[in-house]
């Protein structure tokens, strides 16, 4: 029996060619239809072979040859001609390509020179050699002889009348045609098969500090240990915005390679990275510090960016796109918690809602025990009762998710000139020892903005926030459960 090939994802056929060849006989077809699939080992009628498991692949193409291997963990990475992670979505499509096959005539049993040259197979486009073994019951197999087999493809021209492409299978003279999908997936040069991730690979949770200058100014962020908290220590001491530090990771992920020169002193020089625009250190939990330079050079009026990210001995540079010096060059308030109070809502046991006008403050405070029970919030004063259970945990989920719009001057002279005093309309968040959690401080409007209040907050800046959806309690009234008594206006005349 001739044995045929068809490789290509989701089932990849081969097309007869209707050119100069005579077709086959109808018996001959046949024949060909009982095909055998790519890296099957002889099997008993009926049954069906294991999928292989590719451990190693070289693809020769554009005039490049790489070499891919498969690691313990299922990861593949670059051998040569650079050792580096490789592109996951082009090494899946090149795997899946190479795991089907399927049944098809052949376009030339016995071709001669000229007609491999007419293929373009004297001199292949591209050739792919895969190594893989056939799994066992129990998955395993890899150190087996009968069970590896490499198989060498070569891969031709395009056949202009349908698409497909013309390839050849090293040990088998016949000339196949394959869906034009073939070659897009194996027809790949090395900067098509690496990781084009440069500055990625760094997750918040495995990072202890950032350190990052940028055109004379700079700061310095530090994880809180065993927490998702973030910290700024540089140039001021403020809460971090734990969403904007890994929104910043994950944009400097997304800064993909747009080539990787080939690194040399002289090189790293006349593109600035020895005086950077950007010069970013992340120390990490375990492992050695990753340092990220970032310069950008005008070559013939195009701006170029390039970056250099070092890690031990072991240092890559790379193109990227412009837009990767913004990524770590941001301005510092941008970075801080825009929330207006810090606090944990289980560690909050009494709240005091301060009117302001003189008015007397409204406590109220959690009665159920403090093991993590159902919350039980009553009014304390001026006017004792059982407080709207739904009405105070509203309001404090409102005071956790407040947020600032807006940062002003930080610790000023006067709070008095932005309306804040102890009077201030307001409110305090005590635990259960009394110690105060935070406190808010409602000012004036702020000129020109009639939905934004001067505020202070758990930091020491002045605060522009929007106060929609935060309706604080002005009488022990508006917390009970009985109907609130009427205002002195509202009272019925006589």
């Amino acid at each position: 029996m001739v044995a045929l090939l068809v490789l290509g994802a989701g089932g990849l056929g081969f097309y007869a060619w209707r050119g100069s060849q005579r077709p086959s006989a109808p018996k001959v077809r046949e024949q060909h239809a009982d095909s055998e699939q790519l890296f099957a080992p002889p099997r008993a009628q009926g049954t069906q072979a294991p999928a292989p498991v590719f451990t190693h692949i070289t693809v020769r193409a554009q005039g490049t040859t790489t070499e891919l291997s498969r690691e313990q963990k299922g990861e593949w990475r670059l051998v040569a001609p650079v050792k580096a992670r490789a592109e996951a979505a082009a090494v899946e499509a090149l795997l899946e390509t190479l795991g089907s096959s399927t049944a098809s005539p052949v376009v030339n049993e016995a071709p001669t020179d000229a007609d491999l040259e007419k293929y373009g197979l004297r001199s292949p486009v591209f050739t792919v050699t895969a190594r893989a073994y056939l799994p066992d019951a129990s998955g395993g197999g890899a150190d087996d002889p009968s069970r590896l087999h490499t198989v060498t493809l070569h891969g031709g021209v395009e056949n202009t009348f349908d698409g497909s492409v013309y390839v050849r299978r090293e040990g088998d003279p016949k000339v196949y045609a394959a869906q034009g999908s073939v070659r897009w997936s194996l027809d790949k040069d090395t900067f098509a098969l690496r990781s084009k991730e440069l500055l990625g690979e760094l997750e918040t949770a495995s990072l202890v500090s950032i350190e990052v200058r940028a055109q004379g100014r700079g700061y310095v962020l530090e994880h809180e240990v065993g927490t998702p908290r973030w910290r700024l220590t540089k140039p001021v001491a403020e809460r971090a915005d734990e969403a904007r530090i890994s929104g910043l990771l994950k944009s400097l992920k997304e800064q993909r390679a747009l080539s990787f020169p080939e690194d040399s002193p002289s090189l790293r020089k006349k593109l600035g990275l020895e005086a950077p625009y950007v010069d970013a250190r992340f120390t990490l939990r375990s492992g050695e510090p990753v340092r990220i330079r970032l310069a950008q050079v005008t070559e013939e009026g195009v701006v170029r960016v390039h970056a250099l990210r070092e890690q031990g001995a072991h240092a890559v540079l790379g193109e990227v796109p412009e837009s990767a010096l913004a990524v770590l060059d941001v301005d510092v308030r941008e970075l801080k918690d825009q929330h207006v109070l810090s606090f944990r809502r289980e560690d909050v046991r009494r709240v005091v809602f301060h009117p302001g006008g003189g008015a007397p403050p409204i406590t109220v405070a959690n009665l159920a025990p403090g093991d993590g029970g159902t919350e039980a919030w009553h009014v304390e004063s001026p006017t004792p009762g059982k407080a709207q259970h739904f009405r105070v945990v509203s309001l404090l989920r409102a005071l956790g998710s407040l947020k600032a719009t807006a940062f002003g001057e930080a610790k000023p002279r006067s709070w008095a000139k932005y309306g804040i005093s102890e009077s201030s309309a307001g409110v305090r968040l005590l635990n259960q020892e009394g110690l105060e959690l935070a406190r808010l401080w409602l000012g004036t409007p702020v000129p020109d903005s009639a939905d934004m209040s001067y505020a202070r907050g758990s930091g020491p800046e002045v605060l522009e926030v929007g106060l929609e959806g935060l309706e604080l309690p002005r009488r022990a009234e508006d917390l009970t459960d009985a109907l609130p008594a009427p205002a002195p206006d509202d009272a019925a005349t006589p």
